[in-house]
């Protein structure tokens, strides 16, 4: 019997850091994982989490394991295929060293993703993006902070992440303004400011220096924000902007949503693919490609540019008498 506790201790406390030099949220993500399936294996077999053998961790229990996450937790098709990826990694490295197992993490390993449909981007429009940008109450410090927050995530496009990251030197208000971060992958990158964007900000951060703290938009003792209480926020301030503004009603926004926003407003005014990924920080045009799908107004001028010189422009209406019609074809 060899136990699984050794494996866990030598990946986290040595590959993962020192070797592979994983980012602190890619390693918070694979702990968690392992946490849940070690836990999912105690409730099943009844064997204490020490006594687990990595003989146990074969293709069967790690299935169930992956159908209980969707089917009991609710967890999306990415969080399986994410938990996978988990699993797979500390396997992978355990196996040179336990080859009396290796038909057994070599089915683990050869366990297909879950394939998923493609999803669908929820994105704001213009009207909806100034109802949402107008609901915090600007005659206190807290919906002064959440104003300028909304504002530079519609703007920039910023992950939820690097929004609750950023410090004040993070905010450059001179002479080409930008604001700067180190996002996913741990790619850092510049964002461009607008003079709209600095007129709500400007204000916002003289009065910010006067408060304890070094968090760009602080909590009540200075501390980052948690990505809870932003989605919090956000929740309250949608719920104000929905009155002034029913479409947001039909929406599920998230700030997630807001960085769609950014994007598709970079792509409606014609800016190219290869630069949204860069703006986005995405490492490749793959993941900014599901933009170009998002809006049929885009396919629609591309229809309009492919037409024939005598083909009037606009979208096909048959005639009021359509038995007329279908009797002259």
């Amino acid at each position: 019997m060899t136990l699984l506790a050794p494996s866990l201790q030598s990946y986290f406390t040595d590959h993962a850091h020192a070797r592979k030099g994983l980012s602190p949220n890619t390693i918070a993500a694979y702990r968690d994982t392992w946490r849940l399936l070690i836990k999912h294996l105690t409730a099943t077999t009844g064997v204490p989490a020490d006594k687990i053998d990595l003989g146990m961790l074969d293709a069967a229990a790690i299935t169930a394991f992956l159908d209980h996450l969707q089917d009991v937790r609710g967890n999306s098709v990415v969080t399986r295929n994410a938990r996978l990826t988990a699993i797979r990694a500390l396997l992978a490295v355990a196996l040179p060293d336990h080859p009396e197992h290796a038909d057994t993490i070599g089915r683990v390993l050869a366990l297909p993703a879950r394939r998923r449909t493609p999803r669908t981007v929820h994105f704001l429009t213009l009207e909806e993006t100034e109802a949402l940008l107008a609901a915090p109450d600007t005659k206190t410090f807290t919906g002064r902070r959440d104003q300028a927050l909304l504002t530079l995530a519609a703007q920039t496009g910023l992950r939820i992440s690097e929004l609750t990251a950023l410090t004040t030197s993070d905010l450059h208000t001179g002479t080409g303004p930008h604001v700067t971060c180190t996002g996913k992958g741990r790619r850092y990158r510049a964002t461009p400011l607008t003079a709209a964007t600095l007129a709500v900000l400007l204000p916002y951060l003289h009065e910010r220096a006067t408060r304890p703290g070094v968090a760009a938009f602080p909590g009540p003792r200075g501390q980052h924000l948690s990505r809870d209480a932003l989605e919090r926020r956000l929740a309250k301030h949608l719920s104000t902007a929905t009155k002034q503004c029913p479409s947001l009603a039909a929406k599920h926004v998230t700030t997630h949503t807001l960085r769609h926003t950014a994007a598709m407003r970079l792509l409606q005014a014609g800016v190219d693919v290869v630069v949204i990924a860069l703006w986005l920080g995405h490492q490749n045009t793959s993941s900014t490609d599901v933009y170009l799908h998002a809006d049929m107004t885009i396919k629609q001028r591309a229809i309009d540019r492919t037409r024939g010189p005598h083909v009037t422009p606009g979208t096909y209406t048959p005639p009021a008498d359509v038995l007329a019609f279908l009797s002259s074809l």
